[in-house]
């Protein structure tokens, strides 16, 4: 029995071997050796897993072997060392393998001799330069003054604890409105930054530098994080001040693809100013374990604690000027009317090339994501008499036209490709502009215009539009218009476009990281706009009215291409219809995201 068991504990280590060893041969191109040689991977314990550069060494020193190099890679459940000797490399072998507890939950490591140590790769964050204008004091505070500030700062909080997901936080001075990631300068919190903190002002070196006003606290348990965001440009001055109490944790900095791990040293303080406030992201991933650098230059793995950070701030009376737009709220909001000249001199061209060519080349691709019918438009469709004649305004793939089948349902379109889609269906489709409708006047029941009138890039154009809807109608005819609302949230519910933004809603990420992001990955496409206007980040918050909103294919080319919106205001669909005339609105609403009116011909 003893020697079965032996057996299949041997065949079990071996089982491991090879399933790892396959793993670090696709990973890193390096291969098993039959026979010893200086260099060991340990096959199941690495980086990922929670294994420090000590426990590995401590482990290794006790079989009596010499090690003369570690090599641990980010995110990997394996590592390697280099032995002095050949003789030192059996000796770490015969008595780590199958044998060192050094495993999750003191599961035994399994090694093997390898051809070769894998080539390392300026990937993991630790060898770049920091972020310009970022500045890192070690021991910024004395142990004596750490325990000093702790008091001050739970002797009572300005605001109540707010108990967020991933952390406790209080505020000082003036309260962070996590909402808005903004304050309310008109609202001061009656107590502000603790007396205890000013000794800190005097300790700076930093040019016209005034003292901060805001104070946020968070209190962080092992596991708990932040994700990436920016402090908001038009809220708080240059610069941010962080600093670290009772533990260390490693901070995130994020600029496109460029990532940078900075290491805070528990009483440091963190200074962002410049491009390291303005145009990077800071966060915090939730972990129990950080992966840290070793003096030697390799890297380890290094326990969480309970940590307090104290960010200060200093509030801004007015705009944003940095010169860093991609991230900053202010630049991200043109002058409306400067905006509404510009539109109205290139609207044709506008609507031409970023609405009717972007929808005749992703026609098959929009079509599939469009095939089921918004309620309220069944609800409008179904009230109407049998045999009563519908006209679907921008119809696109006709997926409302057989809505109600004891209709005459006719739909036209701009878009030969969606058009195409429909007429495969047998659909009664036909082109044209919805500026200009090659229909009968007074000769049509009931209109529908879903999301078309958005895309319309003057007022007077999308006056136009709405006139010529009641221009077919006959008297007693009613229209159903929907356009997009550039406010996504009603009594503060998320509309299902920003709930399907499953990064910042999982906190994966910030919208303002994703802004960040896609404004990269536009830099390299080779797209001559006829208006410069903000490109808006799919399922985030829309920061201006007019806006080019992407659109990226599912092929092996991953094209992205602009589509021109003009996002509506609350009321500003009504104030329209109230330009018209001959019509009475009978019903206005908000739908998922939508401003809708519901009109009828006198």
């Amino acid at each position: 029995m003893h020697i079965e068991q032996k057996t299949n504990k041997v065949k079990k280590a071996e089982k491991k071997q090879r399933r790892s060893l396959a793993i670090i041969k696709a990973d890193c191109n390096v291969s098993q050796n039959d026979s010893p040689t200086l260099y060991l991977a340990i096959l199941n314990v690495g980086l990922s897993n929670g294994l420090s550069e000590e426990a590995l060494l401590t482990a290794a020193a006790a079989t009596g072997g010499q090690v003369s190099q570690v090599l641990m890679l980010p995110s990997k459940s394996y590592c390697f060392l280099m032995c002095t000797t050949l003789a030192d490399a059996q000796l770490v072998y015969d008595g780590m393998h199958n044998r060192a507890t050094i495993g999750q939950k003191g599961a035994v490591a399994y090694l093997s001799y390898v051809s070769e140590l894998p080539q390392q790769r300026e990937e993991n964050g630790w060898q770049k330069p920091l972020p310009g204008g970022l500045v890192l004091l070690p021991d910024f505070v004395s142990e004596a003054e750490e325990a000093a500030l702790l008091e001050a700062i739970a002797v009572g909080a300005a605001s109540p604890t707010d108990s967020l997901k991933h952390r406790q936080v209080k505020h000082f001075g003036y309260e962070f409105l996590y909402g808005s990631n903004n304050v309310n300068p008109l609202q001061p919190l009656e107590q502000g930054i603790p007396a205890a903190c000013n000794f800190m002002w005097e300790r700076l070196e930093l040019p016209a530098f005034e003292p901060p006003d805001q104070l946020t606290v968070n209190e962080y348990e092992p596991g708990q994080g932040i994700p990436p965001h920016v402090d908001t440009h038009s809220a708080f001055k240059d610069p941010i001040l962080s600093l670290s109490l009772q533990s260390d944790v490693v901070m995130d900095f994020r600029r496109g693809d460029q990532l940078v791990h900075v290491l805070l040293p528990r009483r440091s303080l963190l200074v962002m100013s410049g491009e390291s406030r303005y145009d990077w992201t800071h966060g915090i991933r939730p972990k129990h374990i950080d992966v840290v650098a070793t003096p030697s230059g390799s890297l380890t793995t290094q326990a969480r604690s309970k940590r307090t950070s104290l960010t200060f701030r200093r509030l801004r009376r007015g705009p944003c000027d940095c010169q860093y737009p991609t991230l900053c709220d202010t630049q991200q909001t043109a002058t409306p009317q400067e905006v509404c000249d510009k539109l109205a001199t290139h609207a044709s061209h506008l609507e031409q090339q970023n609405v009717h060519e972007v929808y005749d080349k992703i026609a098959n691709h929009f079509s599939d994501t469009r095939h089921t019918p918004w309620p309220q438009v069944a609800e409008f469709l179904n009230s109407f008499e049998p045999q009563s004649v519908l006209l679907d305004v921008g119809c696109g793939n006709g997926k409302y036209l057989g809505c109600n089948p004891q209709l005459l349902s006719i739909g036209c379109d701009r878009s030969l490709g969606l058009l195409g889609v429909g007429n495969a269906r047998g659909l009664s489709v036909f082109r044209c502009d919805c500026l200009q409708l090659p229909v009968r006047s007074s000769s049509i029941d009931g209109c529908i215009s879903i999301a078309v009138i958005h895309h319309l890039a003057s007022s007077e154009r999308r006056l136009t539009a709405l006139n010529e809807l009641c221009r077919v109608l006959r008297p007693g005819g009613r229209a159903l218009v929907y356009v997009w609302a550039k406010d996504q949230r009603k009594n503060d519910k998320k509309s299902t476009y920003l709930r399907q933004n499953t990064a910042v809603n999982k906190e994966h990420t910030t919208e303002q990281a994703q802004r960040q992001k896609l404004a990269r990955q536009l830099e390299s496409m080779d797209q001559q706009l006829p208006v410069s206007l903000p490109v808006h980040t799919n399922r985030t918050e829309f920061q201006q009215q007019d806006v080019y909103v992407p659109w990226k294919t599912k092929d092996e080319q991953r094209t992205t291409f602009l589509r021109y919106y003009h996002v509506f205001e609350e009321l500003e669909l009504e104030k329209l219809v109230d330009q018209m005339e001959g019509v009475v609105i009978r019903k206005s609403y908000y739908d998922q995201g939508n401003h809708c009116v519901i009109f009828e011909k006198s």
